[in-house]
């Protein structure tokens, strides 16, 4: 129940409310990453028209998805995978801290790429599941 509360609140996004009451953990952390996927594109969309102040706030969504990816980590279950997943999301962070501060759009594709990565990787679990199919990945 925990993780749901997390990614609702860190994804926040009105169109996603109705699917969060009956997702599964992993659809939940692939809402998450879509979040962020669709956030990051937008901070870049922004910085190109010159809207600042809307790219900053599409950052800030970004980091607040980020809080819920590291806040969903199981550190005893996870073991190394998880201290490595928390250290990327960490970088990521700090990353978008210095995407913000200086409009840099290689810095978003770079965070782009990363966590496009990742959301393909978590996508492919649900496949590796008996009775389960594979989520659409993101372009």
């Amino acid at each position: 129940m925990r993780l749901h509360k997390l990614a609702f609140d860190s994804y926040g996004a009105v169109q996603v409310a109705t699917g969060v009451a009956t997702a599964d953990n992993v659809k939940l952390i692939l809402m998450l990453f879509d979040g962020l996927l669709e956030s990051l594109a937008a901070a870049r969309g922004h910085i190109t028209h010159g809207n600042i102040a809307e790219k900053g706030k599409s950052i800030a969504r970004c980091t607040r998805i980020l809080m819920g990816l590291q806040g969903s980590l199981d550190f005893e279950r996870g073991g190394e995978l998880a201290q490595n997943l928390d250290e990327l999301y960490s970088y990521v962070t700090r990353r978008l801290v210095r995407a913000n501060a200086h409009n840099d759009l290689e810095i978003l594709e770079e965070v782009r790429s990363l966590m496009a990565e990742i959301r393909d990787a978590w996508a492919s679990l649900p496949g590796l599941m008996p009775g389960r199919s594979v989520a659409p990945t993101l372009n």
